[in-house]
């Protein structure tokens, strides 16, 4: 697997839907990951320009929550709490005694069980929204296909917002 200078995993020029769609994810998740890595606790804290209260820590926080909702609850129908609690169902909220090395390793386990409960299954499977999200969609049933596309989109628009957090913390820029 060819990377890039700073170790994410380059998508393939060539390759079937599935493993493209796997590839850019994957890329993209690395991407947030490069966008954390090397800071402090306390960096990781810092908000993006006022009003946003956006914080790296926070972004982890939440495509943790984002993994765990379309992975398990909407794909595989299962009935699984928030990974951050009730009181913080988008991920975003900040604990005071939350490290950035602990949201890490969670959002990770999510990833790991997400890669699981897709790994057999056809990119035509179906998963369930609540009718609520239908009504966004147009259909309660949404493709595997269809989840892996959002979840890029996701990554992708998340990454810009880690990008301009990580420049006003410490001025890192790039990829």
């Amino acid at each position: 697997m060819k990377t890039t200078p700073d170790g994410r995993p380059v998508p393939p020029a060539h390759a079937d839907e599935r493993a493209m769609l796997e590839a850019w994810l994957d890329f993209h998740r690395a991407t947030l990951a490069l966008k954390c890595s090397g800071l402090t606790d306390d960096q990781s804290r810092l908000a993006a320009l006022p009003p946003s209260t956006m914080t790296l820590l926070g972004l982890v926080q939440h495509v943790a929550e984002v993994e765990r909702k379309w992975f398990q609850r909407v794909f595989a129908k299962l009935d699984v709490p928030p990974v951050h609690g009730d009181n913080n169902l988008d991920g975003y909220a900040l604990r005071p005694d939350r490290r950035l090395d602990e949201a890490t390793a969670r959002w990770q386990v999510e990833i790991a069980r997400g890669r699981e409960l897709i790994a057999d299954a056809s990119l035509d499977d179906c998963g369930r929204l609540s009718e609520q999200e239908a009504g966004f969609v147009g259909d309660q049933e949404v493709s595997l296909r269809w989840i892996m596309v959002h979840m890029i989109e996701e990554y992708a628009r998340h990454n810009g917002h880690a990008d301009l957090i990580r420049e006003r913390i410490d001025g890192v820029t790039g990829a």
